[in-house]
């Protein structure tokens, strides 16, 4: 019998753009959103929404921030929940300058080098499962941001969510993709989850993920959320909560114990800053990987991007190229700085950016590339606020490779981190795995000031696509002036393949993606110069913003999301 070809999609048409705009930069999705009091960004309408009424409300930014990121946790679990770390930079404007918070989780403190090396896979530490669980960080990086900055009681913020959990939400259109993603791979016996029951009793009940647009609803979430609301932290990292933790890792053969949470807690901390053609950019200290944006908007400053052109094969070659330098000493220096001490200053400075940008050929790649040599003295869900005191919020919170570990405590409605599996298992790497340590961490939420004033709490989520999306949006806005929405919806490149904090080596020139808008003449100019070109497989990470103007805020998403901008 003859095979009959199946019918073309009719949505997967690469000829195709979006339609014409009147006005603005003709790639972009829509306007930006405008207002005077107040605004915010996030990756779910509702989670937006909950952010903008808890503003209405008199709360601060970072009443909103919490509010909204409850429902996150929620509405949004590909990404994000309590399960997860937070890192927070944000404007204090009673002091005038940016504010860091690094709310990361160590790991077991029973949990030997010797237990992942004997458990790890292909050499790494496994991505699913007990092993790769480190506390989570979330719910106290809540606590700490509201004991400073809020103005609502604890427990209002929690009340949008949890109406939520119980009523139930439509589901979008990312999170049913990627939630049945994950069913896949929880499931999967080869992944050797310890146990996948609970995830099924709640996201696939009837053998099924939910598909876009039905209800979803988390009873067992909401509970949860009502006994951090009563009892604060304290519910999550010492009481019934932590209780049960214990006894569900008991249960499986995991490590995780109410000790290594109840000596949980965030820490505040001073972000680092370079200054990039007059705007000073700020990135928060490994075991973060901030600096990165840094070091890479340092190198590329050595070059007159502007003159290259918007898109074109000069300026692409030149920013994958800073990216592969910055991204060597990442995966050489950066690590849980109580354990390893990572030469910052040196790292950052311009004096080193102009000798790594000397290795920069314009018709050629370098290969290979290596860490510098220091002196011997030396998907995730972004989101933003600001509120009408002038505080502005950009926090960044996580589960990791999407879901996270496939682990979800008996009864508590949400998964645990798989960060863990960011730890290196190499002898002499500042991130070899160690008990109580915190991981190398992907998560980092961007800050630029200029003229000495609040101007951008952005960030770009997606893994190693952070620094890289960051760095884009920087000179998309500063050499290129595109307003907050354009540069947002600017076609993006993402380069895979450089040496890894967790121990891998680089892979050749790696793979660089481009996305469909980037125009043809640029796409076969990269690959003359010798760039191995992957498909665009989505992984251009996901864009919020808000821009601070006198008397008026900016705010802005994108298109690869299901969120919303709103002002007031």
């Amino acid at each position: 019998m003859a095979q009959t070809a199946p019918a073309p999609n009719p949505l997967k048409r690469p000829d195709m753009h979006g339609g014409d705009r009147i006005d603005g930069a003709s790639w972009a999705s829509r306007s930006a959103a405008w207002g005077v009091h107040g605004a915010a960004a996030t990756a779910h309408p509702l989670a937006t929404l909950a952010a903008i009424e808890t503003l209405k409300k008199g709360g601060s930014a970072i009443d909103a921030a919490i509010a909204a990121n409850a429902c996150l946790g929620l509405l949004e679990p590909i990404s994000s929940g309590i399960g997860g770390d937070c890192f927070v930079m944000l404007w204090d404007p009673k002091t005038n300058r940016v504010v860091g918070l690094n709310g990361s989780g160590r790991s077991p403190r029973a949990l030997t080098l010797e237990t992942q090396r004997a458990r790890a896979h292909d050499g790494h530490i496994w991505k699913y499962g007990a092993t790769s669980v480190s506390v989570p960080g979330a719910v106290d990086a809540w606590w700490t941001l509201h004991q400073r900055y809020g103005k609502l009681k604890w427990a209002e913020l929690f009340q949008p969510a949890i109406t939520h959990a119980e009523e139930g939400a439509p589901v979008t259109q990312n999170v049913a993709y990627y939630v049945a993603g994950s069913y896949r791979a929880f499931t999967n016996p080869a992944n050797g989850l310890e146990e996948s029951d609970n995830f099924k009793r709640i996201w696939a009940p009837d053998g099924r993920t939910p598909r876009e647009g039905e209800v979803f609803r988390n009873p067992a979430l909401a509970d949860t959320y009502r006994k951090i609301a009563a009892g604060g932290r304290d519910a999550f990292y010492q009481g019934e909560i932590a209780d049960r933790i214990e006894a569900y890792f008991k249960r499986i053969g995991g490590w995780m114990t109410k000790a290594d949470l109840a000596a949980h807690h965030s820490e505040w901390t001073q972000p680092i800053v370079t200054n990039y053609r007059g705007v000073d950019v700020y990135g928060l200290a490994p075991n973060s990987q901030g600096l990165s944006t840094l070091q890479a908007l340092n190198i590329l400053e050595t070059f007159d991007l502007k003159a290259m052109g918007f898109q074109t094969t000069a300026s692409i070659h030149h920013q994958v190229e800073a990216k592969r330098l910055a991204f060597e000493d990442r995966a050489r220096w950066f690590a849980d700085p109580d354990f390893s001490k990572t030469p910052i200053d040196w790292l950052n400075s311009k004096d080193y950016a102009r000798e790594r940008a000397k290795l920069i050929r314009p018709d050629a790649i370098l290969t290979p590339v290596h860490p510098g040599q220091a002196p011997s003295h030396g998907d995730t869900t972004y989101f933003s606020v600001a509120d009408k005191d002038g505080m502005m919020v950009s926090i960044i919170q996580s589960n990791y490779r999407g879901m996270g570990s496939g682990l979800m405590p008996d009864g508590l409605g949400f998964m645990f981190q798989d960060r863990g599996e960011l730890f290196a298992l190499t002898d002499g790497h500042p991130n070899i795995y160690a008990p109580g340590k915190r991981p190398f961490q992907t998560i980092i939420p961007g800050f630029a000031v200029r003229d000495g004033a609040p101007w951008l709490a952005f960030g770009v989520m997606g893994g190693d696509m952070q620094p890289q999306g960051q760095a884009q949006i920087i000179i998309d806005m500063v050499d290129h002036g595109l307003d907050l929405q354009a540069a947002g919806d600017s076609p993006r490149w993402h380069h895979e393949g450089s040496s890894e904090p967790t121990g891998e080596e680089q892979q050749g020139v790696g793979i660089l993606r481009l996305e469909s808008g980037v125009p043809e003449v640029t796409r076969k100019g990269l690959i003359d110069l010798g760039w191995k070109m992957g498909p665009s497989d989505g992984g251009f990470g996901g864009y919020q913003a808000i821009q601070r103007w006198p008397g008026r805020y900016e705010a802005a998403t994108e298109m690869r999301k299901d969120g919303v901008a709103l002002a007031y």
